[in-house]
């Protein structure tokens, strides 16, 4: 597997030190993937300011504030959950903009959440946006690094928007 792009992830650091506007990550189905390609950039530090693995729904509600009633109604892998995950690594972690990932990076899934679906969330300032990717049942490794390449692309086009 080759790792998400880390020029990507340079581009993500350089345009949100342009902006002034520190970093957070919540990642459940990339295990850490787009903090550890944006913290292998050197100088990553004066924008990064943390991210949250959040594995498990007890993690997701404990360390990020996602409400175990939204996971009940709607599953880890939803737009809800996303949105709420966002807006907890902002929160918690102090940080200007964050992106959320919850998916099924495979093998499984079901008919109504199968493998490849990946939900993203963008927070910035009190405010979330979330969407849905279907990246199709292209393996586990393969949809982990095209969503963690896709949550950078998302936190680029907002840093150069800000």
């Amino acid at each position: 597997m080759s790792g998400p792009d880390r020029d990507l992830a340079a581009a993500v650091l350089a345009a949100a030190r342009a902006a002034r506007l520190s970093l957070a990550t919540a990642e459940s189905c990339t295990g850490g993937l787009v903090s550890a390609t944006l913290t292998a950039v050197p100088g990553s530090s004066d924008v990064m300011a943390g991210g949250v693995v959040s594995y498990s729904n007890a993690v997701k509600t404990a360390l990020l504030g996602v409400r175990g009633e939204t996971l009940a109604a709607h599953g880890a892998v939803s737009e809800e959950v996303a949105l709420e995950m966002a807006l907890g690594a902002s929160e918690r972690l102090g940080a200007d903009l964050a992106v959320s990932i919850t998916g099924i990076a495979g093998p499984g899934g079901s008919e109504h959440k199968p493998e490849g679906r990946v939900c993203f969330a963008l927070a910035q300032a009190g405010h979330a946006e979330a969407e849905t990717v279907e990246f199709g049942a292209l393996g586990r490794d393969e949809v982990r690094r095209r969503a963690a390449d896709h949550a950078l692309s998302l936190l680029l086009a907002k840093a150069e928007g800000t």
